[in-house]
């Protein structure tokens, strides 16, 4: 039902009052970056709140990248609600990758793809010293801590040996070099652009997946999916909550195995575990046999990890004490903690914030319409109900387009008060930020065009004023 003018037009004030926060919060990083630069604070990143370098630029990506954000702009959001499903989601990859590509061909081809991976601090920089697998995750954690001969890269230090494996595999099926993996970390990423939206049909959001699919295509975030182990992160957890949200015992049980390898790419996805529960509980079907079934295959890739000689928590312990033998230890936190979700803010869009908003009073209109529909049992005593509103209420609330986006910000929320994520989070949270996303199926029809050309103006201002790093 289309609410009242009036309504509309608080509700779309409210949206610009955030949008106005959301600005002065960046704003606030980047004037703060400047000043704790030029003091000589250890922030370690020139251009604070993002990990870049000031390089005003253009490539031979450029034109193509305006071109897809025109083309998804002007039509995408209507063709979305339109087209057959199938279709959607082939054309919504193939867009996605052209949008990933012609943005990391901004940096050109060498800059932008060829290279990204190859530097000292990346997974590539270790390739090629691998001669035994079994050898490599048997003594993994031995390698972790710094100053040390044969210490590990940072990357590869700062991850479970999963993400070195990731490339180390490509490398041994003939797909090797910076190239391929950086044609590998944009195809996969864009996956993602799959399996949100295949999440939210399975859990019955269908009208919400079309929504929501163009702001996926041009997340803004895809500046740092393209040619990073971490666009490689996100389609896999994507993958695996997508996964879980299917009927079949045999998609369940695949969808653990991929968050449990999940586990070994990233310390930080435990965190994934409250979007699993919260697909999982939401998905039809049971919900004990469906844990207890996706549990089993997380439990296999733990055990497998665990027999080949690498214990997680032990590499958990050591990559905290190899986080504080560098750079995190001058970053400081009283400004990360803050600018951190500035820096998010410019991977995740501008549009979350209002979204978010929307998703929050959407959840306190679904309680109250619910509690106001509960009727009191004729032999029940004064007050007696209370409790079975506000159960029937939580209910009502809990839809996919509510709970995956307010989970994924809690989930954000957690990892940036941990302290362990002290910058360059604006890739780091990618396989959070898409989950966020779901939240922009609440906007209002009107304006869902606007804030997706706000979308694509924050990517290509981002990819043409700065030169990211990976």
């Amino acid at each position: 039902m289309t609410p009242p003018e009036p309504v509309t037009r608080r509700s779309g004030r409210a949206d610009l009052i955030v949008l106005g926060v959301e600005l002065a919060l960046i704003a606030a990083a980047v004037v703060v970056g400047v000043v704790l630069n030029r003091r000589g604070v250890g922030l370690y990143a020139d251009t604070a709140p993002l990990y870049a370098f000031w390089r005003p630029h253009v490539g031979w990506g450029t034109p193509l990248a305006v071109v897809v954000a025109v083309v998804v702009v002007g039509w995408g959001v209507r063709w979305a609600r339109s087209a057959s499903w199938g279709r959607l989601l082939g054309v919504g990859y193939l867009v996605a990758v052209a949008w990933i590509l012609s943005l990391a061909l901004i940096d050109g081809w060498t800059a932008g793809v060829t290279e990204r991976l190859t530097n000292q601090a990346e997974y590539l920089h270790e390739v090629h010293r691998i001669t035994s697998i079994p050898v490599m995750l048997a003594g993994f954690s031995d390698r972790i801590i710094d100053f040390q001969p044969g210490s590990w890269s940072t990357h590869t230090a700062g991850h479970p040996p999963g993400a070195l494996l990731v490339f180390v595999w490509l490398d041994r099926i003939g797909l090797g070099g910076g190239t391929a993996a950086g044609l590998a970390c944009i195809l996969i990423g864009a996956t993602m652009v799959v399996s949100v939206p295949a999440t939210l049909r399975r859990l019955g959001a269908e009208d919400a997946a079309r929504t929501v699919l163009p702001f996926l295509v041009l997340l803004p975030g895809a500046v740092w999916i393209g040619s990073s182990g971490d666009g490689v992160f996100t389609g896999v957890v994507a993958a695996g909550l997508a996964l879980l949200a299917a009927r079949h015992p045999a998609a369940l049980l695949t969808g653990g195995l991929l968050l449990g390898f999940a586990l070994y790419l990233s310390y930080g996805f435990v965190l994934v575990g409250a979007l699993a529960l919260a697909v999982l509980a939401m998905r039809p079907g049971r919900f004990l046999p469906a844990l207890l079934i996706a549990g089993t295959g997380v439990a296999a890739v733990v055990v497998v990890f665990t027999a080949a000689g690498f214990w997680w928590w032990e590499g958990y312990q050591l990559v905290v004490e190899r986080y504080y033998q560098g750079w995190a230890a001058e970053r400081p936190y009283s400004y990360w903690v803050w600018a951190n979700l500035a820096a998010m803010l410019l991977s995740a869009g501008l549009v979350v914030g209002p979204a978010l908003r929307r998703t929050v009073g959407a959840a306190r209109q679904a309680v109250r319409q619910a509690a106001s529909t509960v009727p009191a049992a004729p032999t029940e005593p004064a007050g007696a109900p209370r409790g079975r509103r506000l159960l029937a209420g939580l209910r009502a609330a809990a839809r996919p387009t509510v709970v995956l986006p307010l989970t994924a910000a809690a989930a954000i929320v957690a990892a940036d008060l941990s302290g362990l994520s002290k910058a360059e989070v604006e890739r780091i949270w990618l396989p959070f930020v898409v989950w966020l996303l779901v939240a922009t199926a609440h906007l209002p029809a009107s304006a869902r065009r606007w804030w997706l050309a706000g979308q694509a103006a924050t990517a290509l201002a981002v990819n043409h004023l700065l030169l990211t790093f990976s």
